[in-house]
């Protein structure tokens, strides 16, 4: 099929007529086999010419065709691609990456990757050079740095002995790499593109990094080079000018993954060196180096850009996360500690606090889409990314690390909350603040059944503090409860009238009108079913229990769910036999 032809075909193949398309397809699958087709697809990707759908539809049918073609996964099947159109895409590919679009370029560069993954170095031994050549040419420095960065995430988490083909690359292209790091870097008032060039050396470092350092690097004064870099971005305040509004788009906004990308380097960096314990004897020396010089001035870094959010300004959640990540490593350590500790009060109830408040963003996805607020509350994912889930665990580490030090006024300022709380009419009570106290609270629960006077004191706290929030007019409140509730099912009560209360109430809780109250209800639920002693509590509710729980499990997809009907099964035994039909869930979520 030749150029024209093709072009026709593509663009039926967008027809909203059924049967165009389908005959368009079928024509696409019947050529695609043939000498020469790859390449014409490639020829009308990068044609200025071509209307761009065209064009789209021809990049799309490339990068699927190379995925599943290029390097079958049989070694006995028969090649699907001739060697000689394969040697063309090789060629011509790379210098493409600059010419076409961002559309375009996406599927463009996932057949790199693929390409890459398949033939470097043994098939394509020119790739490295094509890259070298064109970190030095001003106008093709955007596709060698894009191909480098998929040359070196290739790499990434190979074993040490399939990472040899790294050592070359880093070897070939660090040094040149540095300089262009360099200078962009000292550009004033840099534009937009400058961002996406620095992105890319921060992607291609940190593959490079990522398992293990390559042994140029530890030179002392190639190292302190880049570290110089790094750390100026780290300092230097985000433009302002240009910013998008939306805070979605806000966040994908190229200076700020430029700020993510070094900070994860920083933070990767850290970890690797943080322990000295942990160094083989080669990496002792460069670790300490490390600590002595770097480690505290990332830290005085991350404090300073935390900062910002005491004065209401904007951070990515994800760059939160990241820092507060960095200080709840530091806490463990002396030196790090002493120099957190002058400011640890206001790091700790002015900005850690805030975040594990429910803010403006929860309130807004509990109203539109309480599904979405339930899967974000119970993804792992999410917790990767949270700010919330990073606040709680540097509580949690240093309440742990150093309770001696901060674990009582951190519980002096959550009793003021429940006192002001307490003391406030109802149009004055700070409900997001107590719903952030709650948390802290089951969030320190481990530590608080351990240790005195608290130990003695929890029975109480629930009863005054978390059971009446069963009842709140605010359904997140009553959400709250529900949790904490579970993170203390297994102490013991001195009353059981108390423990019955709160089961009673996490039954009721299964059908509150607010979908994560019931969600949050069942998992709290798993631990009072665990921690009852008398199952005469529970019998005469179960039939009302479980198709509550039925129900649920018809609205929201959660592995958590099937635990706590596990739970139940387990401790019911064969009572189970009459709700067997519903059970049946069991098998379509396990």
């Amino acid at each position: 099929m030749d150029l024209p032809s093709l072009a026709v075909v593509l663009r039926a193949a967008l027809s909203h007529v059924p049967e165009e398309r389908k005959a368009a397809e079928e024509s696409l699958n019947q050529f695609q086999y043939t000498p020469q087709h790859l390449v014409r697809l490639l020829q009308i990707i990068v044609d200025g010419s071509c209307d761009m759908a065209v064009r789209q539809v021809a990049s799309i049918h490339f990068k699927n065709f190379i995925a599943k073609n290029w390097s079958p996964n049989d070694p006995d099947e028969s090649p699907k691609v001739l060697e000689s159109d394969k040697a063309m895409v090789r060629e011509n590919i790379l210098g493409f990456i600059v010419q076409v679009p961002p559309l375009l370029r996406a599927q463009l560069g996932e057949s790199i990757k693929t390409i890459v993954h398949s033939d470097y170095p043994e098939q394509w031994p020119s790739l490295l050079h094509w890259v070298s050549h064109n970190l030095d040419l001003q106008n093709q420095i955007f596709g060698a740095l894009y191909v480098l960065r998929v040359l070196a995430r290739k790499y990434e988490f190979k074993s040490e002995d399939e990472r040899i083909p790294l050592f070359h690359i880093v070897e070939e292209t660090f040094p040149r790499l540095l300089s262009i790091f360099s200078k962009l870097v000292q550009i004033v008032n840099p534009p937009i593109e400058v961002a996406d060039l620095i992105k890319l050396i921060c992607k291609i470092f940190w593959s490079s990094i990522y398992l293990e350092i390559p042994k140029q690097l530890f030179d002392p004064n190639v190292f302190n080079a880049w570290m110089v870099l790094f750390i100026n971005l780290l300092e230097r305040p985000v433009p302002v000018e240009g910013q998008p509004i939306d805070p979605e788009i806000r966040k994908s906004w190229a200076w700020w993954k430029v700020k993510k990308w070094t900070i994860h380097i920083l933070n990767r960096l850290y970890t690797r060196f943080g322990d000295l314990k942990l160094q083989k004897p080669e990496s002792k020396a460069f670790a300490q180096m490390f600590q002595k010089t770097y480690s505290g001035k990332i830290l005085a870094c991350h404090m300073q850009l935390l900062n910002a959010i005491r004065g209401g300004d904007y951070l990515p959640d994800r760059v939160i996360n990241l820092v507060l990540q960095y200080l709840t490593n530091s806490v463990t350590k002396n030196s790090m500690y002493q120099m957190m500790q002058p400011q640890i009060d206001i790091l700790l109830f002015e900005i850690i606090f805030p975040l594990m408040c429910f803010n403006d963003n929860d309130q807004k996805l509990w109203d539109e889409d309480p599904h979405e607020y339930v899967r974000k509350g119970y993804d792992i994912i999410e917790d990767l990314y949270s700010p919330r889930t990073a606040a709680m665990d540097f509580v949690s580490e240093l309440v742990r690390k150093r309770g001696k030090n901060n674990l009582q006024k951190f519980i002096h300022f959550i009793v003021d909350i429940f006192r002001r709380y307490d003391e406030a009419s109802a149009d004055l009570k700070p409900y997001r603040q107590k719903d952030g106290a709650l948390l802290s609270i089951g969030t320190l629960c481990d530590k608080l059944k351990q240790t005195d006077p608290y130990k003695s004191e929890l029975e109480t706290m629930l009863v005054r503090h978390v059971f009446p929030e069963f009842s709140s007019r605010v359904g997140h409140l009553r959400a709250k409860a529900a949790w904490v509730a579970g993170q203390y099912a297994h102490i013991n009560f001195s009353d059981p009238n108390n423990f019955r209360q709160a089961m009673h109430c996490i039954v009721s809780g299964m059908h509150d009108p607010d979908l994560p109250v019931r969600v949050d209800s069942v998992f709290a639920l798993r631990s009072f079913v665990e921690a009852c002693k008398d199952l005469n509590e529970i019998r005469p509710i179960l039939p009302q229990l479980l198709d509550e729980f039925f129900k649920l499990m018809n609205e929201v997809e959660n592995e958590d769910l099937v635990f706590t009907l596990e739970t139940i099964v387990d401790k019911f035994g064969e009572e189970m036999a009459p709700y067997a039909l519903g059970c049946c869930f069991l098998e379509m979520y396990g």
